[in-house]
Parts: C-alpha cells; sequence; structure tokens
C-alpha cells in the first residue's frame, strides 16, 4: 500500500471569512455609504420642507411636507425651470456628439497612424490634462470676444469638435490600442482606407469607451459652473447650473426651498443618464487599460 503523496510549497485552500469579519465589513461599508449620501438625503428632505423650517429642523425624516417648493420653484424666475433644463440639454448633447467625434478621431491617429513627433505631440496633449481651466478661461474670452461668440452657446460647443478635451482621447488612445491591428490589416486587403477602417472597424468595437466619453461628457457639462458663468450673460440662455444661482440673493434672503427643490430636479438627468450608460461605464474603465 502506497502513502499519499504530497507536493512541496501547494498551500491548502484559504477558508471563506468567518461571518463576524463579513459583518463587519459590510456594516463598514454601510456606514460609509450612509456618510456619503447623507447630504443628498438631507437635500431631497429639504425640497419638500418649508423654508422657515429647513435650518430649523435639521432632521432627514421631515416633519411637515410642502411640495410648493417645486412648483414655486419652477416659475420663480425669469423663465420656467424647463427653459434652462433644454438650454443644458441642447449643449450637453452637442458637446457629447463633438467629443465623441473629433476626439476618436484624434485617437485612431495616435494609435494607429505612423507620423513623425507622434510621440511629442501626444506627451504635449496629455500636458494639457494639468492646466487648471482658470489659466486658459482669459485667452479663451479674448479670442471669443474678437469673434463676437459672447453670449452665445457657441464658446461652450465650437472648441468640443476641435478635440479639446485630452483626458478622452487618451482613454480611447488606450482603448483602441487594445484592438488588434490584425482588424486593420485585413480590411486593408479589402480595400478600405484609414477613414473606411475608423468608421466601420475602429468604432463599433469602440462602443465602451465611445459610451464612457459620452457619460462623462453628459455630466461635466451639466455640472459645469464657471464656464457657463463667464460665457453665458442673457439670462434666457442660462442653463440649470446658473439659473439655480439666480435663486440666491446677494442681500442673504435665498429661497432656499425652492433652491433645493430644482436642484433635486436638475440631478435628475444626471441619474438617468448614468444608469442608463453604467454597463458601458464599467466595461470601457475595465478595458482602457488593458494595452
Amino acid at each position: 500500500m502506497t502513502e499519499p503523496t504530497t507536493t512541496a510549497g501547494v498551500r491548502p485552500a484559504s477558508r471563506a471569512d468567518p461571518p463576524a469579519r463579513r459583518i463587519s465589513k459590510h456594516a463598514l461599508l454601510i456606514i460609509f455609504g450612509v456618510v456619503m449620501i447623507y447630504p443628498l438625503l438631507w437635500m431631497v428632505s429639504s425640497s419638500v420642507k418649508p423654508t422657515e423650517v429647513i435650518f430649523r429642523d435639521p432632521s432627514i425624516w421631515p416633519r411637515q411636507f410642502d411640495l410648493g417648493n417645486y412648483t414655486d420653484g419652477w416659475t420663480a424666475l425669469a423663465q420656467p425651470f424647463h427653459h434652462y433644463l433644454w438650454n443644458s440639454a441642447v449643449i450637453a448633447a452637442a458637446s457629447i456628439v463633438g467629443n465623441l467625434l473629433s476626439c476618436s478621431l484624434a485617437a485612431y491617429a495616435f494609435a494607429r497612424l505612423e507620423f513623425r513627433g507622434r510621440r511629442t505631440l501626444f506627451a504635449a496633449m496629455l500636458a494639457t490634462m494639468m492646466l487648471p481651466i482658470h489659466v486658459l478661461i482669459v485667452p479663451q474670452y479674448v479670442l471669443f470676444s474678437q469673434l463676437d461668440w459672447i453670449n452665445t452657446s457657441l464658446p461652450l460647443i465650437v472648441p468640443k469638435f476641435l478635440a479639446t478635451d485630452a483626458f478622452f482621447i487618451f482613454l480611447m488612445v488606450q482603448f483602441i490600442r487594445s484592438l488588434p491591428r490584425e482588424l486593420d490589416e485585413a480590411a486593408r486587403m479589402d480595400g478600405c482606407g484609414h477613414l473606411r477602417i475608423y468608421w466601420r472597424i475602429i468604432m463599433p468595437l469602440s462602443v465602451p469607451a465611445l459610451a464612457t466619453s459620452a457619460l462623462f461628457t453628459f455630466i461635466w457639462t451639466w455640472n459645469d459652473f464657471f464656464s457657463q458663468l463667464i460665457f453665458l450673460t442673457n439670462p434666457d440662455l442660462y442653463t440649470v447650473p446658473v439659473a439655480l444661482r439666480s435663486f440666491m440673493d446677494g442681500q442673504g434672503e435665498t429661497a432656499w426651498g425652492q433652491l433645493f427643490a430644482m436642484s433635486i430636479v436638475g440631478l435628475a438627468p444626471i441619474f438617468g443618464f448614468f444608469l442608463a450608460g453604467q454597463r458601458y461605464l464599467t466595461q470601457g474603465l475595465a478595458t482602457t487599460g488593458l494595452k
């Protein structure tokens, strides 16, 4: 009878975490989750409280409901609030189209084309990510003022069609580099040029990266306050962030209930867009750095 042999260096299978440890982990995550979501819950609660009660009753569960903040806030400004939602939606939609088209073209050039100075230009493009908007806003304002674009939506839309967001170029470059070049070679054998390869091969395979770029573009554009405040001075052109500022009075008489109510309305499209693209967002971020 032979004795069973053992392999040196093989460790026994690790045991599962004990129940107490799992419970403590979940409890800790729940605590951190509550801390993170508490400001949002407090704003939702404050949006249905009378303005004079908001700071006297800081509890999450309101003792008295006042849905009038939503109806009054919707018509409190110069235009109904759906007017500002539409302005933000137009700028966000145009920004998404511009970023997806221009940044994907630039990313294809960096990832697939061989040309002199490619590495230098790519490094310079990445360096622009370190420039804060406060450094760029003054020359941009001077340029757009000379073009007579101030108080229009053009300064917020046109740059998106010129591949000015280096982050999305970098994201798409990393994704395109993960795609096998054999696909390009097979397309060239069928007579495809770079434009057809880009449109027929690269773009359909880059849906996760494109969806991730679209999601971030929508969130950043929808929440952008500084640039829109600088370039938009006509109240009829205000977007949601700038319109929300109109609820705040410099004299200290801010309509907090209406402000919180319309803030919840302004957050709704972001939540909807995020939930719709969450699957593509996870897939795009997971596959961007493969190569």
